[in-house]
């Protein structure tokens, strides 16, 4: 299967650069198949240099906002413009699989009353250490080491990059989590406590108003908005103590970001996306 231009496949789009896809990928972990997405930096072809990379989540709201269902996250534009600034990536968006999603970035099975959330993260991840990563490092000039290496995403996309980052630090050395979901029983609190070494670079944030996340897994009444608020914000500000007891450092090997009005979407993480890539990708 062949590599093509996503802009010669479309005919609106937003995207700003060179973004190649591979059609229709196999995951033997998941049994399931998904294009991938994969941008490339501005002059990537005139020259013979390796970049870092940074394997990303819902990838179908990454670089074109006709093909996002939830708003843009501008990685194209906010690469382009870094590149003025010396930093430079190779981003590889993966597109979730529809109702799919909050199992295939959820590696922590649980239950609340009647409602059950399946995980298949570890497969997930997988997926992407052994199927994806190969197919990009054979294909693209990549820096593979784990210090150039990195998995970010937002909500359960942030579970599952910091679950990934964790649990697989022979690939990992770099993590983007923002507004994740910490609240998935309280396995990844357990894998910080157990697995957590700060000889990597974690980018954490969390909004102020993103309430309306947690209101949806308690019994309704139980928690007015504002409480909600502050339960989110809370627990993604314990995470953060988590790492900093496991020698993480702030504004060194961590940076934690909160921003007090932001709501949980899109459009938020792309306000924040800018100061996120100067840590990760920071000389």
């Amino acid at each position: 299967m062949m590599w093509y231009e996503y802009t010669t496949r479309v005919e609106q789009h937003t995207v700003v650069g060179d973004l190649r896809v591979y059609p229709a990928l196999h995951s033997p972990q998941l049994n399931n198949s998904r294009d991938v997405l994969v941008w490339l930096p501005p002059g990537y072809d005139a020259g013979e240099r390796r970049y870092p990379v940074l394997y990303m989540h819902d990838g179908q709201n990454l670089f074109d906002a006709h093909s996002s269902y939830s708003g843009e996250w501008r990685v194209d534009e906010t690469l382009t413009a870094l590149h003025g600034e010396g930093l430079d990536a190779i981003v590889v968006g993966l597109p979730n699989q529809g109702e799919l999603r909050r199992v295939e970035y959820n590696p922590y099975p649980w239950r609340v009353g009647d409602f059950t959330w399946d995980g298949r993260g570890d497969d997930y991840i997988a997926f992407i250490v052994d199927t994806v990563k190969p197919l990009i490092d054979s294909t693209f000039r990549t820096r593979p080491e784990r210090a150039a290496t990195g998995i970010a995403g937002s909500s359960m996309g942030g579970l599952i990059s910091l679950h990934g980052y964790l649990m697989r630090p022979d690939v990992f050395g770099l993590c983007g989590a923002f507004s994740l979901v910490y609240f998935i029983t309280d396995g990844l609190q357990r894998i910080i406590r157990e697995r957590a070494r700060a000889d990597g670079r974690v980018y954490l944030d969390i909004g102020g108003k993103e309430g309306d996340v947690v209101q949806r897994l308690v019994p309704e009444g139980s928690l007015d908005l504002d409480a909600a608020h502050q339960a989110y914000v809370d627990g993604v500000r314990g995470l953060r103590d988590g790492l900093l007891a496991r020698g993480y450092r702030l504004n060194e090997s961590l940076l934690y970001v909160e921003d007090p009005d932001a709501p949980h979407n899109e459009a938020a993480w792309a306000e924040r996306l800018p100061a996120a890539l100067r840590f990760l990708l920071k000389r």
